[in-house]
């Protein structure tokens, strides 16, 4: 280490370079346990295009979970939870063991925005126009130097700074996967033909090109998915012509398409991060991990990554951390990115025009019928099927728990605060010198077919069972020893 450094105060706990969805998320999470935070935005202003996206059924949870979910209801449109393998259109499968069941289709600024305040009001500091440049680590904490040569000291780094990231460059992490073999124009159009013939076209022209979809939002506007020949340099952005003329290409006409919201390309290049980790700097959202928006999981596997995180990096800040925690954000998460990019994969291969892909595309699609089939998609695709691996255990530790109707109202009510929680139905049961950072709840007509379960802060279940000692093991495993 620097000898200069070694009287250095550092002024923050985590940098975090990205004020996406991700990493916005990650701020405030971390400042429910008063880490003081930077958060590092390259651009200037928050994007100005209006992009839709969809909130999942396991994100739509985690925002009930911290008091968010019904600052974004007003702001979007809940639509049912079926039609997003390969949009295979089937009816919402019976069984969807969530409170929270539906798709919110929502502005991407709205999002954004919201979490940025959310993180604000918590005490996080976010910079507009701060690129980083530099990363060096050392015993003590991270230096990142930013583009014009100032140099600030924090505990941690976690880079949320996209697909391009910086922070994964800089760190040297490889970013293994597929380069894109094809290209799709993707945005938000104003289309003047008619509905009813904007409706037969596009299943004239689905029959042969799965991926083309034109749907339609309010005023007039269309989401125009449309499929290119050529893969082009991602970084130019397409123009109205653009659509134009590939839409004429492939539907032999343009629809009158006019006044974009937002315009984008992407191609179908899948990579995943070889670690999530290097010692005190961290990876998380795109930066990790990018596929295709086949499905529309990319925001809410970043959001995730993000829950998963943060109230295992404020642990190791705090000083309560065992050993082992930070590391099971990669040991967790990187399993679940992998089987992301392994569906939206799949789900490529099924738009396929290739006779042996439609032959399987219609064979699923008669699978889909059986609602276990269907649900099973829709829960993979929604991220509610998920368990993480605690080792030997029963099977319902590790998968997370739905909201519950508790004598003390909601269950996602208690988990506000982003702390540990025990559901205790016997009364008879504490978490003791663990108050400091898991609260205790007991309701003997709480809706479990368990005696008693330890709540991990972002809702999966650590331990089920009725005795004490063993419920202390597991507090000492997921929250540290007790307080003195």
């Amino acid at each position: 280490m620097d000898p200069s450094r070694r009287n250095e105060t550092l002024l923050y706990d985590v940098i975090i370079a990205g004020c996406g969805p991700t990493g916005a998320m990650l701020a405030a999470e971390l400042r429910l346990h008063d880490v003081r935070v930077l958060v590092l935005e390259k651009d200037t202003e928050p994007v100005s295009f209006v992009r839709i996206v969809g909130l999942h059924i396991r994100s739509l949870e985690l925002m009930a979970m911290r008091g968010l979910l019904e600052r974004l209801l007003p702001h979007g449109r809940q639509r049912p939870a079926a039609g997003f393998f390969a949009a295979i259109h089937k009816p919402v499968p019976d069984g969807l063991d969530s409170a929270h069941a539906y798709l919110l289709g929502i502005p991407q600024p709205v999002v954004v925005r919201l979490l940025e305040e959310h993180a604000i009001d918590l005490g996080a500091e976010v910079r507009r126009g701060h690129a980083v440049a530099g990363v060096e680590q050392d015993d003590d904490g991270v230096t990142v130097e930013l583009a014009d040569g100032e140099k600030l000291r924090a505990r941690h780094l976690v880079g949320c700074d996209g697909s391009r990231s910086t922070v994964r460059k800089l760190l040297g992490v490889g970013f293994p996967g597929e380069p894109s073999r094809t290209e799709t124009l993707m945005g938000e159009l104003k289309l003047e033909a008619p509905q009813e013939e904007i409706a037969a076209t596009v299943a004239e022209v689905q029959r042969t090109h799965k991926s083309f979809s034109l749907t339609p939002f309010d005023q007039g506007f269309y989401r125009v998915v449309v499929p290119v020949v050529a893969v082009s340099d991602r970084s130019d952005e397409p123009a109205l012509e653009d659509f134009q003329q590939q839409l004429r290409a492939v539907a032999g006409t343009d629809f009158g398409a006019h006044s974009p919201r937002w315009m984008s390309r992407f191609g179908d290049a899948t990579r995943l991060a070889e670690h999530y980790r290097v010692d005190r700097v961290l990876l998380a959202g795109d930066a990790a991990h990018i596929h295709p928006p086949t499905g529309g999981q990319g925001l809410n596997l970043g959001l995730q990554d993000a829950f998963n995180l943060g109230w295992k990096l404020a642990a190791q800040i705090r000083g309560w951390a065992p050993e082992t925690l930070l590391d099971t954000y990669e040991t967790e998460r990187h399993p679940v990115a992998a089987a992301v990019l392994d569906n939206t994969r799949a789900q490529l291969e099924l738009s396929s025009p290739e006779p042996g892909p439609q032959a399987v595309r219609r064979l699923l699609t008669e699978l889909m019928d059986l609602n276990e089939v269907n649900r099973y998609l829709i829960e993979k695709i929604t991220a509610i099927d998920l368990r993480y691996d605690f080792g030997e255990s029963p099977d319902l530790v590790g998968r997370r728990l739905r909201d519950l109707d508790l004598e003390q109202g909601r269950l996602y009510d208690q988990l506000h605060r982003g702390r540990g929680l025990l559901l205790d139905r016997t009364e008879r049961l504490t978490v003791g010198a663990w108050s400091d950072r898991v609260d205790q709840l007991a309701d003997p007509t709480a809706p479990l077919d368990v005696p008693c379960l330890l709540l991990r802060p972002d809702g999966h279940i650590a331990w089920i069972g009725d005795d004490q000692q063993d419920l202390d093991a597991h507090l000492t495993r997921w929250f540290g020893k007790p307080t003195d």
